[in-house]
Formats: structure tokens, sequence, C-alpha cells
């Protein structure tokens, strides 16, 4: 469908604006799905007004919305004991005695995983699936007698489970001949194509930025154009991550995420005229090669406002593995990182607007390890105890748009400041805040407060709160709390906002027991 840009002077908006409907009861008449590229001569506070009508597309909405994903890392790899191959393997390696992969998908249901992420392809070029474009997969492995498909397994065991299923596919190639030429990029889409055809709905591809030489010394120019019209042709609601225009990499592997992280940030001149070109056709879809240093701590304020030419729509992602390595090794069995520390990579992440992609790379039998699973069912069981009980749902006023797991219900208000008296005194040392991101990322900062007596007391604060904010706070026992809304990008729409007493078990020393 053709969509015609509103103007402002003689600017074109990347984006159709919006007439809000249901989703709440604002008066505004305008949102830009994707971006919006800044009139000349604009100020800093009008950018940043402009700024915080920025929304999500349809596709980035939900994949935000799942908040906690699972990248399964299996491959070649895994039975030679490397992290990275090297093209010249020999497939029979490749012989997993027991693999399930209902197994895997049935694990990260439980931990309340929403998507299984599989590593089709790495960089060595080895495709767990029967490619009609190479040899080098599953059909030259003694595994099934050739006959096995593991993305197939996967794809349907999500299926069954309920969960959305994701394909990473690696655009170097270590292994395959004409990788460093024109070819090649066909050989990639001819892959691309056969992931996106033969397996049902995808629901996000995920490329990394890797390149290096293959088996000619020569490095590959990559045509992410080409293929980012291949996946909006053949799967339009999959998002693309983290070389893409949907999802950026948060710029670390630790799991940790920034105190202030902006879903909306500058964009150059490049990416806005890529995302103008596709607006027309398929408003937000972006065909464009991210760019930027990703691993700035500021990477959206209005200090970065000040010279920028527009913003987009671009949320972090964070991926982190369960053990030191990406994919399994025997000598890391000791190392699976304990349920206090996925716990804090969840709050360093999911609780600073972030999506969490932890991966759980399977052992040569095919399985999730022992300790692994039982590391990661204990920090959801625990996640569980920690937000089973909200207190605002005791309340003496009524705050159901608050409490109710919906984004387009909202509080907002002009005083910016938001009052909550408990029905008697509560202990509590967690607090969940989200924003209505259906209509902008307006939040810049906010500052929490408890009543003591007849003083209120600063308790936290922070910047940004975007899709979800978890603030690990001292154990406070009082009465009330309120939240101040200090500055924000127009008027400010909280969502949600909880208030918890955290499980023992988070911060103790906590042992599996039989």
């Amino acid at each position: 469908m053709n969509r015609i840009g509103n103007k402002i002077g003689n600017v074109l908006f990347c984006c159709l604006p919006l007439i809000l409907g249901s989703c709440g009861s604002s008066t505004e008449k305008e949102r830009y799905v994707g971006s919006v590229t800044f009139p000349e001569g604009i100020s800093v506070e009008q950018k940043a007004e402009m700024a915080g009508k920025v929304v999500p597309s349809d596709r980035q909405l939900e994949w935000q919305k799942m908040e906690f994903t699972c990248f399964i890392c299996y491959g070649i790899n895994t039975f030679t004991d490397r992290e990275w191959g090297t093209g010249k393997e020999d497939p029979t390696l490749f012989n997993p005695t027991e693999l399930d992969a209902g197994q895997w998908v049935k694990i990260a249901k439980e931990a309340g995983m929403k998507m299984i992420l599989l590593t089709c392809k790495h960089h060595d070029g080895f495709c767990l699936w029967p490619s009609k474009y190479t040899d080098f997969s599953v059909a030259s492995t003694p595994w099934k007698g050739g006959k096995g498909d593991l993305v197939r397994e996967v794809s349907e065991a999500c299926k069954r489970e309920g969960l959305k299923f994701a394909v990473y596919l690696s655009p170097w190639d270590m292994n395959h001949p004409d990788y460093g030429t024109e070819r090649y990029n066909d050989y990639f889409v001819n892959q691309l194509t056969e992931l996106l055809t033969d397996y049902g709905k995808v629901d996000e591809v995920w490329f990394d930025g890797a390149c290096g030489e293959g088996p000619n010394g020569k490095k590959q120019v990559y045509d992410f154009q080409r293929y980012y019209e291949t996946i909006r042709h053949l799967q339009p609601n999959a998002v693309i991550a983290v070389m893409g225009p949907d999802v950026r990499w948060v710029g670390t592997e630790s799991g940790y995420g920034r105190d202030t992280e902006w879903s909306v940030i500058p964009a150059s001149d490049n990416m806005l005229a890529h995302i103008a070109n596709s607006s027309q056709k398929e408003a937000g879809s972006g065909t464009f090669v991210p760019d930027g240093d990703a691993m700035q701590k500021d990477l959206g304020s209005r200090s970065l406002l000040k010279d920028a030419k527009g913003v987009i729509w671009y949320p972090s992602e964070v991926d982190v593995s369960i053990r030191p390595g990406w994919y399994y090794h025997q000598s890391q069995d000791d190392k699976v990182k304990s349920p206090q520390k996925l716990i804090d990579i969840y709050y360093s992440s999911v609780g600073k607007n972030s999506l969490l992609l932890l991966n759980l790379p399977p052992d040569k039998r095919g399985l999730i390890h022992e300790t692994d699973r039982r590391n990661l069912l204990d920090m959801r069981r625990i996640l569980d105890d920690t937000f089973s009980e909200n207190y605002m749902l005791d309340t003496e006023e009524n705050f159901d748009n608050l409490t109710d797991k919906d984004l387009c219900t909202f509080w907002s208000d002009e005083s910016n400041v938001l009052t909550v008296e408990f029905n008697g005194v509560k202990t509590f040392d967690r607090v969940v805040l989200q924003e209505n991101i259906t209509e902008g990322q307006r939040i810049e900062d906010f500052t929490l407060e408890y009543r003591e007596g007849d003083d209120w007391k600063v308790l936290s604060g922070g910047t940004t709160i975007g899709f979800k904010r978890i603030l690990r706070i001292p154990v406070v026992t009082s009465k009330a709390i309120r939240l101040k809304i200090n500055q924000s990008r127009g008027k400010a729409q909280v969502s949600e906002f909880g208030v918890f007493m955290s499980s023992k078990e988070e911060s103790v020393d906590y042992k599996y027991k039989k």
C-alpha cells in the first residue's frame, strides 16, 4: 500500500501520522511509525517533542513484548569443541546420539522464553538443514542416515509448544568456494529463501556483522539490501536483527544493558534516506545497513538530538550465553551462570528497556545439559516468587490502568506526579515501570519517593523507562509511594506500575536442593 507523508514546510516525513484510536485517551493527533526527519532550523525542544511521537512498527512492538528469548548455538563446533570453525571440518563428525529438539523448546517455554533462535548456519558454513545448494550440511552426516533436518525439528517443536521461531544465518561462510564474489550473494539469497519458505512462519532473521576471509582468501561485500528485500517479501512480519533495520545490538555480550536506553535514536543521513525511499512502499521497512557506535553509553539523549537530522525507532537486544562460550564445551560444565547471576542479567537487560536473548547450547548428545536446565529454571522460579504479589493491587484508589498489563491503558496527568496510598504498610524493594510505547518513548528523568512520617524521601530514580524498567531499591517499609516525572518529551504516559518484595533467594548464595 502506498502511503503519503505529511509535510511541514518543504520537508517530507518518513512515515504517515496516525489518528489515535482505541489505544488510550490522548488527544494528540500524530505518531510517526519507525522514523521522522526533522525540519531545518527547529529547536532541540521541538526535536524532542517530535522524537516522543516516533513509535515502533507492529513487528517491532510484537518483538519487544516477548522480553525474553532463547538462542540455540549448535552445529559442527559442538563436536570439534571449538567456538569458531574453519569450514574444513569433516561433516561426519556431526552425530548427536539423543538429539531432542522438543526438550530444548520445552525448557525454554518453562523458563518463560517466547522464541527460539537457531543457528542454522554459523561462520564455518555447515548447515543444519539439507540445503540444495551445498553438501556441507546434515545431509552428509551419519545423523539419521543423512536424512535429518534440524531446522524442521526445531520449527515444528516451536509450533507444538506455542513458541515463535527464528533463524540465524551467517553471511560469513568459510566453506563456500564462491565467497568473496557476487555469486556468493546469489548463494546466500538462495539459502535464505529456503529457510523462509520451507519451515512455516519465521518471526525473526538474525544477522551478525562478521566478515572474514573465505576459502579463496577473499572477503565478501554483503548485499544487505537484497537480503532485507528477500525477507520483507517472504516473511513480512519477521523482524531483522541485529545487522538490520528493526533491532540493534546493545554493543556487548556481557548481558548488561545501559542505565539510559533509548529506543528512539538519532539517524544518519544515509539511514534516513533509505527509510524515506522505502516508506512510500511500506512504512518502516527501512532497508539500510546500521551505522554508528553501538558501544556508546549515550545513544539518544537531547545532547545528541541537537545535531540530528532525524530519529528512528531502533530498540536494543542484549545477547549473552548461559556459559562462558556460545557452543557447548564439557570443560565449562562447572562454569554455568548461577540463578542469581541470571537474575542480575535479567534485571540489567529486560529491566533496562531491552530484550534478553539468552543462549542455551545443547551438548554432543543433542540435549540441554542438566546444570543449564536446573539453573535456568531456578532463575524462573525465583523471579516468579518475586513478582507474585503486586502491592499496587491493594491501594486506597483504584489503579486498574496501571496493573492490567495493557500498554494502551495508562496514567497521564499535567502534574506529572503519581501518588499511591497502600491499604496498610507495605515492605518492598522492587519497582516495575512501563511506558505506553505505542504512542512513543518519552520519559527522560524520573524520581521515586516514599513517605516516612509526614516527609517524602527519595527512594530511587532514573532517566529512561521505555517498554520496561525494573528498579532494585533498598528494602523500605511505607504506606505510600510516589512517582515524579521530572522531564519528558511531551506528555508522559505510564502504562504499568508494580511494587514488589523480592524473593529471599535472589540475594543469598543459593544452592540447588534435590
